[in-house]
């Protein structure tokens, strides 16, 4: 009997799946984040590891994981990748571990054999390109300090900086200027500002949906907010684009929390790759990445 697991874990929460060959799915299992934070592989690898356990016990199996495989968030950098397999390898999880990142397993969810293009907005934001024939190529992913554009934490920290404008005369009047405060329970500018001074990256960018429900509610300023996060989403995948100069259409897959079907900045990604790249061809499909990774294991395993 062959187990494998595969494990997407990123900065809001990892997420582990449990498969007994052939294909079987046994499990899912959602732990704390598992990204990878510079400096500080040790607290990834613990997150990563209470997962997989947590989902091999919902599992009801005892007996050892044979391939791991985990994309995750941070890992741009191979010495990232390496530091982190070697200490989930020291915990004795599964027999054989891998690490690669979040994007790759994304990709491999929805286009493991054919070429496409697959973006990523949840926290962070990344894109990623395949041609089905070897090549690969990334744009974004490069963190909250100098990129994720588009992302989650960007709309979120925008929305506070649009809030205090308009509470300061600085900029026009808007909605966020009392949703904002509302939401991380504070009442005026020093609170947001005394609230963003401490706030852990996920919790900002949890302020993306206080955007989002203004911008569908009407706020002229929000509405702004969200059309620029969608244009610094479809910037990231017409850069990906000029790696297939001949094709007629390519595939572009849409994931991550911010990029549900339901979303506002979702709807502006549409509306701008219309515009932009026509050449772009929608998919309407689910983006897996723990089922990503489990087709990466499934391949180590059988030795292809």
């Amino acid at each position: 009997m062959t187990l494998l697991a595969g494990v997407d874990a990123g900065a809001s929460h990892t997420e582990a799946v449990i498969v007994e060959e052939p294909h079987q799915e046994l499990s899912r299992h959602r732990g704390d984040p598992g990204n990878v934070s510079p400096g500080d592989i040790s607290q990834a690898a613990t997150a990563i590891e209470a997962t997989v356990r947590g989902a091999l016990e919902h599992a009801d199996r005892r007996e050892g994981i044979t391939t791991l495989v985990v994309g995750a968030a941070g890992t741009g950098l191979e010495s990232n990748r390496t530091a982190l397999q070697k200490a989930l390898a020291a915990t004795g999880v599964a027999a054989s571990v891998h690490v690669t990142t979040d994007a790759a397993i994304a990709t491999e969810s929805v286009f493991p054999e054919g070429p496409g293009i697959i973006l990523l907005a949840g926290t962070g934001s990344i894109a990623h390109a395949t041609d089905g024939a070897g090549g690969q190529w990334r744009v974004g992913g490069l963190g909250w300090r100098v990129g994720d554009e588009g992302s989650a934490f960007a709309l979120g920290t925008a929305g506070i900086a649009a809030a205090i404008r308009g509470l300061d005369g600085r900029g026009p009047s808007t909605t966020l200027g009392h949703a904002m405060p509302d939401a991380i329970g504070v009442n005026d500018i020093e609170g947001m500002r005394d609230w963003m001074a401490d706030a852990a990256v996920p919790r900002v960018a949890g302020l993306a949906r206080t955007v989002c429900t203004q911008a569908e509610a009407g706020d002229e300023v929000a509405v702004l907010l969200v059309r620029e996060a969608g244009r610094a989403l479809a910037a990231h995948v017409t850069a990906l684009l000029q790696h297939f100069p001949h094709a007629a259409g390519v595939p572009v897959a849409l994931g991550g929390g911010l990029l549900t079907p339901d979303s506002a900045v979702r709807n502006a990604v549409l509306t701008m790759l219309a515009l932009q790249a026509p050449q772009a061809e929608l998919l309407d499909i689910e983006v897996d990445p723990p089922r990503g990774a489990i087709r990466m294991a499934a391949r180590i395993a059988a030795g292809t």
